[in-house]
């Protein structure tokens, strides 16, 4: 993947479209629109792949490039999330754990909230697999996410 520019397919299965943001080859940025924009491609490698994921495929993602510009301890955390097999879920004390983390201490469980709300590419840094805290998902994305990977 070595383009660049902004891609964007409306989702049946989620209600809404999936935008990324393509830099240097890299995904950069990952959003949830209720409608792809006017002046976004449709036509992307990585769309169709999500369309295959949204129609049952298990795809993991985890060998899409994707430009982590964040702070340290939150690429921990991000990074740690990225490895989180497909369909299964866990909770934000084990983040903390996998990250490197102490899953009992109060700021670190902060740190993974934010980091999670912050997640500049979900999907690829698949925060919906974190349960018992909010991340860049949407709700309702979230959860048809984690309905699709149960099934």
């Amino acid at each position: 993947m070595d383009d660049a520019g902004i891609y964007a397919r409306e989702f049946e299965p989620l209600g809404r479209a999936v935008e990324i943001g393509v830099a240097g080859g890299k995904v950069v940025g990952v959003s949830f629109p209720e409608t792809a924009p006017t002046d976004a491609e449709s036509d992307h490698p990585l769309l169709d792949r999500i369309d295959d994921y949204l129609a049952g495929a298990s795809d993991h993602f985890d060998d899409v490039p994707v430009a982590l510009t964040v702070p340290t301890d939150q690429r921990r955390v991000l990074d740690a999330v990225r490895k989180l097999p497909y369909g299964e879920t866990v909770r934000r004390s084990r983040v903390a754990n996998l990250a490197g983390f102490d899953g009992d201490d109060e700021d670190d469980l902060r740190l993974v909230a934010e980091a999670l709300r912050e997640n500049p590419v979900p999907l690829f840094v698949p925060d919906h697999r974190v349960e018992g805290v909010r991340g860049a998902t949407p709700g309702d994305v979230a959860e048809a996410l984690r309905r699709l990977e149960r099934d």
